[in-house]
């Protein structure tokens, strides 16, 4: 069998190998090369009025089967979180508990529907990882409010980064947007530590600011490893390092991570250089090294800090600090 490279892809052997393979298998993946046509583009009339964004907008969220988007802010005397429709038009605003808002997620269940927000603030609300209602009701409180705390503590957290919530309730929390913590710790449905890796350091399965977590559908567990310019893959039931990604982040480190809706891609975004990455997602078997497939080049000091995606529509929400808006963009 000849695989032929058209001369434009910037593929690495690793790449190559990769491709080669899925070619044998038979894999559906249509992938765009450098100068072929954008996968994404923005939805120019997103949200409807975008002056309601009075803060710095460091996280979004998608509420995916009630068509809604939270937004979390930052600022003296504004709404820490702002929500949407996915129309772009505004709902309603809540305040209560919150004081530094840095990730955001929103959890259905059979039953309900809950949003929880990792709180990197040094008040009286600051170091906790918090449950709320969609109307804002502050329903747990994970951590100490106010006090940061050391690593070997699980559930005393030093600047949260993000949190991701399974169905089934367990919970994934990277722990150290700064702080004296870094690691990725998993909790039950009870809050009872299952597992916890990571310390500070460049080895494997050591971190440097782990700022954004996503869990596949194929029992892995995916951290943007910021300053160590890198992806780690963990094994969701045990814990155990699965590989990482470090080749496509040369230029700057990768700050925020989650999947397209067919879980193909993984969409990662890049702070200092203003740029959305699409990276092709191995669905099975080894983790090798990154393929980047395109990118969506956004403008000068935009700074995209976190992103989400609509896993019923695909389209891909994106918090930019720099901007201080989020943005949607629409898969073509």
């Amino acid at each position: 069998l000849v695989l032929l490279i058209p001369p434009t892809w910037d593929i690495t052997i690793n790449g190559y190998l990769f491709l080669y393979f899925q070619v044998l298998k038979g894999f559906d993946y249509s992938f765009p090369w450098k100068g072929q046509q954008q996968m994404y583009k923005l939805d120019i009339g997103w949200p409807k009025i975008p002056e309601y964004f009075t803060g710095q907008t460091f996280c979004v969220a998608v509420d995916s089967l009630h068509g809604l988007v939270y937004v979390g802010q930052r600022g003296d005397n504004v709404p820490k979180v702002l929500v949407f429709s996915e129309e772009g038009y505004f709902l309603y605003s809540w305040n209560n508990t919150v004081e530094m808002p840095h990730g955001i997620f929103v959890l259905n269940t059979a039953t309900d529907s809950s949003v929880w927000i990792t709180d990197v603030g040094t008040g009286k609300y600051g170091h906790t990882v918090k449950q709320y209602s969609p109307s804002g009701k502050l329903m747990q409180i994970l951590g100490t409010p106010g006090n940061a705390g050391s690593s070997l503590i699980p559930l005393q957290f030093d600047q949260p980064a993000e949190i991701f919530v399974e169905e089934s309730g367990d919970i994934y929390v990277v722990d150290g947007d700064g702080g004296m913590n870094n690691r990725l710790l998993k909790l039950s449905n009870d809050y009872k530590e299952i597992w916890m890796t990571g310390t500070n350091g460049t080895g494997i399965g050591q971190f440097k600011i782990p700022h954004s977590v996503t869990v596949d559908p194929y029992g892995r567990v995916w951290v943007a490893d910021r300053d160590n310019k890198r992806i780690q893959v963990f094994d969701k039931v045990t814990g155990e390092w699965l590989g990482s990604w470090s080749s496509c982040f040369s230029e700057d480190g990768p700050y925020s991570v989650r999947f397209t809706a067919n879980y193909k891609y993984l969409i990662v975004a890049q702070l200092n250089i203003n740029r959305l990455a699409i990276l092709v997602a191995p669905p099975v078997g080894s983790i090798g090294d990154c393929i980047m497939v395109n990118t969506v080049q956004l403008a000068d000091e935009t700074k995209p800090h976190l992103v989400d995606v609509d896993m019923k529509s695909g389209a891909v929400y994106v918090a930019e600090i720099g901007a201080q808006q989020v943005q949607k963009y629409i898969p073509l």
